[in-house]
């Protein structure tokens, strides 16, 4: 079996050595959920100055809310325990719930409001996206999700966005 305890161990040599390391692992994780958090009303918002309600806003709501619904019914019925569940180490991002680990559903929001922006804007939704990946680098360094977690939390957003571009 592959030995993530040691994996993660050799990832965390900077944070050790470096421990203001940490505080920017927690501000970039709180940073980037809450901005990707405000974005997407604020995108809501701006559409629905523009056009009223429109096919584009209905879509822009549709879309992420029932393939949010989708991966949180997953989550659920997978309940994949979390790395800090199943290794031995106390997570950088304090975190205490158990379970619920695949997939990311911050990375996976983030990746889903980052096509929504893309959908609107091409270099903002591309600069979003860039801060999606970011987020999942602190999502996993943090020690609350395995790289698959937030691969596949990212990959269904970017998939699932990809439909905004249908209309």
């Amino acid at each position: 079996m592959f030995d993530y305890q040691r994996r993660y161990d050799s990832w965390m040599v900077p944070f050790r050595r470096y421990p203001m390391l940490v505080s920017l692992l927690r501000l970039a994780n709180h940073f980037l959920t809450h901005v990707m958090y405000i974005i997407y009303p604020v995108l809501l918002l701006l559409v629905y100055m523009d056009q009223g309600f429109s096919l584009l806003l209905g879509i822009l709501v549709l879309v992420p809310a029932i393939s949010f619904s989708l991966v949180s019914l997953f989550r659920h019925l997978y309940n994949q325990p979390r790395p800090y569940e199943t290794w031995d180490f106390s997570p950088l991002i304090i975190k205490t719930s158990q379970g619920k680990s695949m997939p990311s559903r911050h990375v996976f929001s983030a990746s889903m409001i980052s096509m929504c922006a893309l959908r609107l804007s091409f270099p903002f939704g591309l600069m979003l996206l860039g801060f999606s990946l970011i987020l999942a680098f602190c999502r996993v360094l943090g020690g609350v999700h395995y790289p698959k977690d937030v691969l596949i939390g990212y990959v269904l957003g970017f998939s699932f966005g990809l439909l905004l571009f249908l209309v």
